[in-house]
């Protein structure tokens, strides 16, 4: 089966325009981008046979013929050469290499450290809630973006790290950049948060602290520890992967709820649900719509179609969380939804892989959605929409509400 190529689609839904490259085939070819020229692969089972497939490999360095796809995202970020092994985190590592530093960052990384923080993640949700209400009490339209959304999962980060609270703004500015990338800046900004992680480092083994920081310090296995170098890299991917992702789905599933009144109600009468829903948001509203680019260590064949060995692919998680032939009514967001077996979508990805963040990701989601509509029994948008908004993965820069009951 050939892999075909559709041309550029109308300006519409991103989740319709994804849709109908899954419909068009299997595999699909995609235009180049900063991680170079692709196929996508489109269909749930296809999509998640290839997250477990080891013989698609994320580290191109040892596939022969594959492009430098690190050296391409870090030059569209605007890392500097002297930062280079910020690009060699956990998602570009295979096999031994892989998984002897994700053995490491478990141990520090545990599911009783991501429970602790609850209560402190409720608070931060509190305090911002508290500005929200001061700001619009007068009807005034407040931002949630910029007022909650992009506060609360740097502030998490922080809290997780041990980063005090009056040398947060740098974490700030990097995630921004990372959002918004500006390579005139962000030389400037990295090497600051390094060295701040080296001060954080030196001051941990000095003097231990229950955080994040001592415990990646702390971790060993037979005599094997982290490198000051891996341990850049951990917490750099931590603002990478635990902001803008966590923002975004904030910002999409409280403007879908806000537009699908009746869901909305469904929650308010149920909060039970909450924990079961959030996995349902995440499928609808995921912020991630491919994977990182993964090359074949061999000629592979996925969903009928061949795959030459060095080629590269994409895991289309968008399209197969809205896959039909997995999920009855794909299209719609259902807070009643059960899930099934495991999640009930990829959005964290799957297998060796795997988002290591996950569950403190789906923790702050149900936390401050949870927190946010019990708190503005009134909260709706600012200007009125005419139905329900557009799923998927297109980040809003700013969401404007109002909260006050009149």
């Amino acid at each position: 089966m050939d892999r075909t190529t559709d041309p550029a689609p109308p300006r519409t839904c991103p989740v319709t325009a994804f849709g109908r490259l899954r419909e068009q085939g299997p595999v699909v070819a995609m235009p180049g981008t900063a991680m170079g020229a692709t196929s996508l692969v489109t269909r749930h089972d296809d999509v998640h046979a290839l997250l477990l497939d080891p013989r698609f490999r994320n580290d191109p360095a040892t596939v022969p013929g594959a492009g430098d796809v690190v050296g391409s995202v870090m030059t569209t970020l605007g890392l500097p050469p002297e930062l280079a092994h910020l690009g060699r985190g956990l998602l570009v590592r295979d096999g031994a290499d892989h998984a002897r530093l994700r053995r490491l960052v478990s141990r520090a990384f545990t599911v009783r450290r991501v429970a602790g923080l609850r209560p402190r993640v409720e608070e931060l949700t509190a305090d911002l809630l508290d500005d929200v209400a001061a700001a619009g009490a007068d009807g005034s339209p407040v931002d949630l973006v910029a007022a909650v959304f992009h506060e609360l999962p740097i502030a998490v980060i922080c809290e997780l790290v041990g980063v005090p609270v009056e040398q947060r703004g740098l974490w700030r500015e990097l995630a921004g950049l990372l959002a918004a990338p500006d390579p005139a800046r962000m030389p400037a900004v990295a090497h600051a948060v390094v060295a701040q992680v080296h001060e954080l480092v030196a001051a941990r083994r000095a003097d231990p602290r229950d955080d994040l920081v001592d415990a990646l310090v702390a971790v060993h296995d037979d005599g094997d520890r982290l490198t000051t170098d891996e341990l850049d890299v951990l917490l750099f991917d931590m603002v990478v992967a635990g902001f803008e992702t966590t923002a975004h789905v904030l910002s999409r599933a409280t403007l879908a709820l806000l537009t699908r009144p009746d869901q909305l109600a469904i929650l308010r009468a149920e909060p039970w649900r909450w924990p079961t829903a959030v996995h349902e948001i995440v499928r609808t509203c995921g912020a991630v719509p491919v994977s990182t680019p993964r090359h074949a260590s061999t000629d592979v064949v996925v969903g009928g179609t061949p795959i030459a060995a060095g080629e590269a692919v994409t895991a289309g998680l968008v399209t197969a969380n809205f896959d039909p032939r997995h999920h009855d009514r794909p299209d719609e967001l259902d807070v009643t939804r059960e899930p099934g077996r495991g999640e009930g979508h990829l959005g964290f990805g799957q297998g060796v892989h795997y988002c290591l963040g996950a569950a403190l990701a789906r923790q702050e989601i149900e936390v401050a959605l949870h927190a946010l509509v019990e708190r503005f029994p009134a909260l709706r948008l600012a200007e009125p929409a005419d139905g329900p908004s557009e799923l998927g993965f297109e980040r809003l820069v700013s969401f404007e509400v109002r909260v006050d009951a009149h």
